[in-house]
Parts: structure tokens; sequence; C-alpha cells
């Protein structure tokens, strides 16, 4: 088989998985039943990032035949599929973003394909927590919690707010009450979750990672200026 490009959800880290890097099995439905045959793929896949090498397990299930002349299985379609290790594509962010928003961005992504619907309810609240947290906003309704930080936020960052707020039933509905279930398509589930994921790295990651670099530079001078230690 050929190699090919993957990101790792466990590290996030662009790799190129070979042959040695993942293993594939067929298990085919051969009794008669009410639907018809049904192959199930499973696929491992083990990061070769060597400060990850964990591994991914996925299944799908496909419409197959038999073919006659040589007796092999033959994939049709694919009608079903399932990310079982991780069981979603929440990506790891650090312990000092508050739990309960981190709690609904995971729970979002875990149902995004089961239910699109409930996925955007929870990554509205989700990005209500994050606003409402990160910027000390007054709290009230989303969509003026959001023009509260008009001001506060970077032209970039505002414009990827604004389109992500105007799709669809999502802009529709930003007026409404966070916790009422909206009808959205999977495409803007995955808009929403995006967002969340931006923000919480563009808000919480960047303010952390420049904390650190201020204080290295500050412990750096400190430790220029102190006097040095007498000879004896």
């Amino acid at each position: 088989m050929t190699d090919f490009n993957w990101i790792c959800p466990h590290c996030e880290h662009a790799v190129t998985i070979s042959d040695s890097r993942h293993s594939s099995n067929a298990h085919t439905l051969r009794i008669e039943n009410a639907v018809g045959r049904r192959t199930l793929l499973s696929k491992f896949i083990v990061c070769p990032n060597p400060q990850c090498e964990k591994f991914t397990l996925t299944a799908s299930l496909h419409t197959s035949i038999s073919e006659a002349h040589s007796g092999r299985e033959k994939i049709v379609r694919k009608t079903e599929s399932w990310d079982l290790v991780p069981s979603s594509s929440a990506k790891t962010f650090p312990s000092y973003i508050p739990q309960v928003i981190l709690d609904d961005y995971k729970e979002s992504c875990l149902i995004r394909k089961l239910s699109p619907k409930a996925s955007a309810t929870l990554s509205r609240r989700c990005l209500q927590g994050i606003i409402r947290d990160f910027w000390e906003v007054k709290p009230g309704r989303l969509v003026d919690e959001i023009d509260a930080i008009r001001d506060k936020v970077d032209s970039i960052t505002w414009d990827a707010i604004t389109a992500v707020r105007q799709l669809g039933n999502i802009g529709a509905h930003m007026e409404k009450d966070i916790n009422v279930i909206i009808d959205v398509d999977p495409d803007e589930a995955d808009h929403l979750i995006g967002l969340v994921e931006t923000l919480l790295r563009e808000w919480y990651v960047a303010r952390e990672e420049r904390r650190a670099r201020m204080e290295a530079v500050m412990a750096a001078a400190a430790a220029k200026k102190a006097p040095p230690t007498s000879q004896v």
C-alpha cells in the first residue's frame, strides 16, 4: 500500500503513515438478513511520533458483493462509520481553561455526528462561557455578549465570529436562549466547534504562552542584576 499523510488526533502532529504503522481487517456478514450483505472494516493506526505512539481505531460498515470470478468480497458503498478510539474529535486543551468550558466542548465533539443540533447547542453554551470568563462581560443574551467584545478583539477574530454567527439557523436563532435546541446541519455544527477551538487557542493558550515568555524574560533579567556570589 502507499504511504499517506495523517494528523494524529492525540498529539495533533502531521505525520506520514507507512504500511508498518496501520492494520486493517474485514468481516463480512454472509447470513441471509433483512438488509443484505454487509462488510465491517476495522482499522488501527499507530502514531509514529516518539512522544505519542498512541493508536486510533475506526470502523465502517459497507454494502458488499461477492465477485463470481474471484470469490473475493467487493466493497460497494459505505453506509456508516464510527470513531472508536478516540471516541470524538475533541482536541486536548490545558487544564487552566475552566473545566465547565472544556466539558461542554468535549461533549459537543462527542455527539457531533449523532446529533448536530445538540452539539450546536453545547457549542453555543461553550462560546458564551468563554466570552463571560475570558472577557468578564455582563451576563445576558449571547448575541449581546458577542457585541460587547467587538472593540476588544482583533479584526480577523471578529470576522471569524461574525461569519459563524451568520450561518443558517445559527444566525437566525442567535438571540434566543443558548439552551434552546435549534435545527442545524452537520456543517454548521462543525463550524461552531471550529470557532470554539480557535478561540480557546487564540485567547487562553496564547495568553498563557505570552505570560510564560514574559516571566522567562523577567527571571533572566533578575538573574543578570543579582550581585555575584562572593568567593571565599
